[in-house]
């Protein structure tokens, strides 16, 4: 179908917060530096939700949600050469164009052609979308447009893996657990023995406390307002539970008495300020590095005192666990064939692609970390 139009099924949001209408699309061929993707897998992450709900950003409808997955190149558009039909990808929400200042810097993964935009619902190439039905656009989103049998991707979103891996469990690789582990083996850095705090034991967190066990900590603390998640996380090596309801003093005193001054790495997964705030505060003076992964509120403050920075506390932030997309994550990947690392204890229910509006009621009802979609079911 190289250079053709495909006619597909898609899953198409047309108005916010309503079910998703399984419905059949075109998809355009892919143009320069565009790949044109069979996904096989596709889950469902918060983000998608949070689009699908129209929360607090401009709402774009329809649109074919969807960034969490996995596939195989169908055709490429011109000058793409690294990629060629048949090989397994994953698409990923952000991208690496290989030639800017970010992309060349061994510090930054905010690509300056491709990082992250939400309000983008076409294609940058030439400002259009590549999805139709009856000649009307369908907006992309992400970038990614996964809730599609066939979608179209930037070259530079599309990282190549291991033709050996299994795509129904490492395509939940190409967002949140990536992203929550990254935060801290690449960002919080903690060494063998050292203790960790972990705010929000949802997707991510419970990924950033992987990314602790993987890298040895002794204590890796999680604090949760939801005391059912208490026992899941123990899966994930939480050594301690804490829910801040239970105390009667600020969080961040009641992990530093437990510590004995506070621990030596936190992570954030939250998107709460306070819980922010906490994360920051909580850590040891003298050495003690805290990260935020979770999205705040736009207008939201971070406050504290100045004399925690003078104490020698670090705060950090980190975009997608600083992972380069086509550089990085075909190595996380590897470190899951190589079992270092464990996904299939965040994949909790699996539906068939008809059923994918399933997937948005275990996640509103919590009862899921990561439901997979089966493109052929």
């Amino acid at each position: 179908m190289s250079g053709e139009v495909i006619r597909c099924k898609a899953a198409v949001a047309r108005e916010a917060g309503k079910p998703l209408v399984i419905e059949e699309v075109e998809v355009a061929p892919p143009q320069k530096m565009e790949v044109r993707l069979k996904i096989l897998f596709t889950s469902l992450c918060h983000t998608d939700v949070y689009f699908w709900e129209a929360k607090g950003q401009n709402p774009l409808f329809p649109r074919i949600l969807g960034h969490e997955a996995g596939g195989i190149v169908e055709s490429v558009g011109e000058g793409v050469t690294e990629l060629k039909p048949g090989d397994k990808v994953l698409p990923i929400f952000t991208g690496e164009c290989g030639e800017c200042r970010h992309c060349n810097s061994e510090d930054s993964n905010m690509c300056d052609l491709l990082r992250i935009n939400t309000d983008r619902g076409v294609m940058i190439n030439d400002g259009k979308s590549r999805f139709s039905k009856d000649g009307q656009p369908i907006y992309h989103f992400l970038g990614t447009s996964t809730f599609s049998e066939y979608t179209v991707v930037h070259s530079g979103c599309v990282a190549k893996i291991n033709p050996d891996a299994p795509l129904d469990k490492v395509c939940v690789l190409s967002c949140g657990i990536s992203t929550g582990m990254g935060a801290t083996l690449n960002v919080a850095k903690p060494k063998k023995g050292m203790s960790v705090a972990i705010f929000g034991l949802g997707a991510v967190g419970l990924a950033a406390a992987e990314g602790a066990r993987i890298a040895g900590a002794s204590r890796i603390i999680g604090i949760d307002l939801n005391p059912s998640r208490a026992n899941e996380a123990k899966k994930f090596g939480v050594t301690e539970f804490v829910n801040p309801k239970d105390h009667d003093k600020p969080i961040h005193e009641v992990i530093a008495e437990m510590t004995d001054g506070g621990v030596d790495r936190s992570v954030e997964c939250t998107g709460n300020v306070k819980a922010m705030i906490s994360a920051f505060e909580c850590v040891h003076d003298g050495w003690g590095v805290a990260v935020l992964v979770g999205v705040p509120n736009k207008d939201d403050e971070f406050k504290t005192l100045p004399i925690n920075f003078l104490n020698e506390r670090t705060l950090k932030g980190t975009f997608f666990g600083n992972y380069k997309p086509r550089t990085d994550i075909p190595g996380v990947v590897e470190k899951y064939m190589n079992k270092e690392l464990e996904v299939e204890k965040f994949i909790t229910h699996t539906v068939g692609f008809s059923e994918i509006n399933k997937a948005f009621d275990y996640m509103l009802k919590g009862e899921s970390l990561r439901c997979i979609i089966r493109m052929d079911a």
